[in-house]
């Protein structure tokens, strides 16, 4: 019994050791870890820091340590957004056309910029993008002359203004009948913020017609190079569109990429997405001169006033003679000839990610260019047979064009909130008219109807008139929707007519 006491009391003295020792311990280094009432570290590094001993190399070891961890965290992060966005697990990156997206396959233009960002730590994709100023004019070139033309530049405005966030300005180089037909629905659509300024086509015709082209474009599918010459002299930069265009994002993402050139680039394009410039498409096919698969000049970014500087009009003339001695005529207008000029100079050139200009030709490849709608952000119907051209994706493509085809364009009406924009004294009548209308009238519909000003569109179809000399035409005026128009074609030779009685309304 005693032996049994004797051995728990060593038990108990034993444990009592074991938890005195370390908190006597704590206490000591905790009474002496102030000196002067500071507290003195008990780090290695940081000892080394109030001691004689510590050198400035070590301390900038030890930043240099600091700086390489927190980009190390960033490439991470960096990282880890990328691999998100690639296998589409980010939803804020995935809201439509507005958000900003990337394309690492071949060709897009982007993706070095996009891993050199990475390496530097940048996770800030609004340092990517430069911002265009909130009211800042962007301006846009199109070459439009024919009924044709003036149906589909319509849609091409309407896809660009149902994205826009800044004033436009659209410059049209228009023959006599596009004139009258465009002049003519810009003034009654009566747009907020929207200049148009006209070019007369057939005046330049002479700057172009001794070129041979075979293209369906005609002539006119040439003028994109005399735009130099053409638009104002302090007119710096200008995107250039086709009118088979359609737009699904905001056009300013495009007027941004001009920050993105450097030294002599003064050309922004999309590389081709076909075989054509290769060459082996068929058997004994001879195209133009061209860097690799070339370029698709659907969509061109302009440096107006460096282009003159390099003396633009002399370099693309002396390209097309030397070049017409041995090809005799170009296959594909305009673009031909830029190609030509490019591959003698390919420092002119910016390549600008495929989608914006994803094309839609007979042996595209447009396919790669994209992975998911909201990669796509200019449509590009550049084939002859327009929206019957085959292609895996075309139904998705071709509802989207006729979205915007229609689309009813009074809607576009919106004002730019903090844009001023040039009072429009036709606009401003209309709304004191209306806005002295009593609403709760029974009649009001009928009496808003007087003072509304409706979009017109004349000669949607092609048409020759001739007035009457006695000015007594009856005009129908219908309102209708597109699937509705060949119907109204079958009553076109039961309305026109002519009468004697002047200021007829049917």
């Amino acid at each position: 019994m005693l032996g049994i006491c004797r051995g728990r009391r060593k038990f108990l003295a034993a444990s009592l050791s074991l938890l005195c020792i370390p908190a006597i311990t704590w206490i000591y280094l905790f009474s002496g870890s102030f000196e002067d009432g500071k507290p003195v570290s008990l780090s290695p590094l940081e000892s080394q820091a109030h001691s004689p001993r510590y050198t400035a190399s070590s301390q900038r070891e030890r930043e240099s340590l600091e700086v390489r961890m927190r980009e190390v965290e960033e490439e991470n992060r960096a990282l880890r957004r990328q691999l998100s966005l690639a296998q589409g697990r980010a939803p804020s990156h995935r809201r439509g056309n507005h958000s900003k997206t990337y394309s690492m396959e071949e060709g897009t233009g982007d993706s070095e910029n996009l891993r050199a960002g990475i390496v530097a730590g940048n996770s800030s994709e609004c340092g990517q993008q430069p911002v265009v100023e909130k009211c800042e004019t962007i301006h846009v070139a199109i070459v439009c002359a024919g009924y044709n033309a003036s149906r589909d530049v319509v849609t091409l405005v309407k896809s660009v203004l149902f994205h826009r966030r800044n004033p436009l300005h659209f410059h049209l180089i228009a023959d006599s009948i596009a004139e009258q037909i465009l002049a003519t629905l810009f003034q009654t659509w009566m747009v907020p913020a929207v200049r148009v300024d006209f070019y007369n086509a057939d005046e330049l015709k002479s700057e172009v017609s001794w070129i041979p082209n075979k293209h369906y474009s005609g002539i006119y599918g040439l003028m994109k190079l005399v735009l130099t010459k053409t638009l104002p002299a302090n007119l710096e930069r200008v995107i250039v569109l086709d009118t088979d265009i359609t737009f699904a994002t905001d056009i300013a993402e495009l007027w941004a990429v001009f920050h993105k050139f450097k030294g002599q680039q003064v050309l922004g394009l999309v590389e081709n997405q076909s075989d054509w410039y290769l060459g082996n498409l068929w058997k004994n096919h001879r195209p133009w001169p061209a860097l690799g698969r070339g370029y698709n000049t659907g969509v061109i970014l302009l440096l107006l006033d460096k282009l003159r500087k390099m003396k633009w009009e002399q370099m693309w003339r002396l390209t097309a003679e030397r070049e017409l001695m041995g090809m005799l005529s170009t296959s594909l207008a305009d673009q031909d000839i830029f190609n030509a000029v490019i591959k003698q100079n390919p420092f002119l050139v910016y390549q600008l990610p495929c989608f914006w200009n994803v094309q839609l030709s007979d042996h595209t490849r447009s396919e790669q260019c994209y992975r998911d709608v909201s990669d796509l952000k200019v449509i590009h119907w550049n084939s002859p047979k327009k929206l019957r051209v085959k292609n895996k994706h075309v139904e998705f493509f071709r509802n989207l064009y006729l979205t915007f085809l229609e689309y009813d364009g009074n809607l576009l009406r919106r004002e730019l909130f903090g844009c001023p924009s040039e009072a429009d004294v036709n606009s401003e009548n209309l709304q004191k008219q209306l806005s002295e209308l009593d609403e709760d009238d029974l009649c009001y519909e009928f009496r808003r109807e007087r003072f509304t000003v409706h979009r017109t569109h004349l000669y949607f179809l092609h048409y020759e008139y001739e007035p009457a000399a006695d000015s007594t035409d009856v005009t129908l005026v219908a309102q209708l929707s597109m699937d509705s128009f060949d119907f109204s074609q079958t009553l076109s030779p039961i309305i026109s007519c002519k009468t004697t009685v002047p200021n007829t309304c049917l």
